[in-house]
């Protein structure tokens, strides 16, 4: 993957909803201008999400999403429900497809209820308007479109580009520097890392450095002492990888800011503030406590992972307690949390923005206390007052 890719998670996420044979697959396929879904005349024909990463103007870098109709019935219809109201977690713009000639039923209804509830922006498209006589007005969030004809397919893109916004351009590290100043990164290089490349949160702040004219200096923790004796000036911040939190902090003297990728991968992501008050449950944790560990990206288990293995063996010695864990990762996370303690989550790096706030707030909202390996990390050091120096919370 280079550097100048735009990864899934920094793409906007269009979703297509609706009832099974409104013309769904169809319509994204207008609205693509490619074959990206299979269309038939058979209702359900779409029977899991289908992803499509591309450029889409006048949005640019888009995830387009084809959902299974959100009426469809029987046991696999109702998995397919389920993998459907899954992927309103992470979509940033929806698109309801209705049947221009029926309107819409309760089914649609109910998503417009979820839409308004998860504070998605959406617009009703009312396609196969070129079998209708006459058509109604359309209300300020709806249009008329037919993807056999392809009317209104510009304006429909039009629309989606406008309930987007004007998304604000984000940092993810270049604000903690002066115009022209210095970071270094500390990457460790062990068995748990890719082979011939760097993980994401790692690419993606050189790349915001980069960007903002700021110097990256990227070193491993062994040579990080000799790295910062070569420097005629302390840099302005040191950023670690949070496996090797402990070490670093006692190599950079205390005058030196210093936080990890996953702390600002938390700050980028918007929960930052919500991951630091649950770091405190880990001096509450008591003997038989189960916590869930949970990351956004699958990948092949390495002896040393640092989800799976690292992290509970940290905990287990920094509480002294016998505790209980569970494991999640990928496009899953427990609907129910309440046997859990204690989530800790990673940085999040491969989830958009709405979708770890959405697992964030899901466990707020529910007194589950969440964190990420980061901040816990730092916590368990006793370095996390330091690793948040850099930053303004409330």
């Amino acid at each position: 993957m280079g550097l100048n890719d735009t990864q899934s998670a920094e793409r906007i996420h269009i979703g297509f909803f609706g009832v099974r044979n409104a013309g769904k697959s169809s319509l994204v396929n207008a609205v693509t201008g490619q074959e990206l879904a299979v269309v038939s005349d058979v209702a359900g024909t779409t029977t899991d999400p289908v992803r499509k990463a591309m450029e889409l103007l006048p949005l640019g870098p888009v995830m387009i999403i084809d959902t299974p109709g959100i009426d469809d019935d029987g046991k696999l219809g109702e998995l397919r429900v389920k993998k459907t109201k899954e992927t309103l977690s992470h979509t940033d713009i929806a698109v309801l497809v209705a049947d221009a000639s029926r309107g819409l039923g309760s089914a649609e209804k109910e998503l417009i209820g979820i839409f308004t509830e998860k504070n998605i922006p959406y617009i009703v498209a009312f396609n196969k308007c070129d079998i209708m006589p006459e058509l109604p007005s359309a209300a300020e969030n709806e249009i008329y479109v037919s993807a056999l004809k392809g009317t209104n397919i510009h304006e429909l893109k039009e629309t989606i580009g406008r309930l987007n916004g004007v998304k604000k351009e984000k940092p993810l590290a270049a604000d903690l520097l002066p115009d022209g100043g210095t970071a270094v990164l500390v990457v460790p290089i062990d068995s748990a890392a890719p082979k011939g490349r760097l993980i994401l949160p790692q690419q993606q702040t050189i790349r915001d450095l980069l960007d903002h004219g700021r110097t990256a200096l990227v070193c491993r923790d062994s040579e990080l002492a000799d790295t910062l004796g070569k420097l005629s000036s302390p840099p302005d911040i040191v950023i670690t990888d949070s496996q090797v939190f402990g070490v670093v902090s006692k190599t950079v003297p205390e005058n030196i800011p210093l936080t990890s990728f996953s702390i600002i991968m938390a700050r980028y992501k918007g929960f930052l503030e919500i991951a630091v008050k649950g770091a405190a449950k880990l001096n509450d944790l008591r003997d038989g406590d189960t916590l869930l560990i949970s990351e956004g990206c699958t990948h092949h288990r390495q002896c040393e992972d640092i989800g799976t293995v690292k992290l509970p063996k940290m905990l287990g010695k920094y509480t002294g307690k016998d505790l209980r864990f569970e494991f999640s990762s990928g496009g899953t996370f427990p609907d129910d949390l309440s046997r859990y303690a204690l989530v800790i989550h990673c940085g999040g790096c491969m989830l958009n923005e709405k979708e770890m706030m959405s697992r964030m707030m899901y466990a707020k909202n529910r007194n589950i206390p969440v964190t990420n390996y980061g901040i816990a990390i730092a916590h368990m050091n006793g370095i996390l007052k330091r690793s948040l120096s850099p930053f303004t919370l409330p």
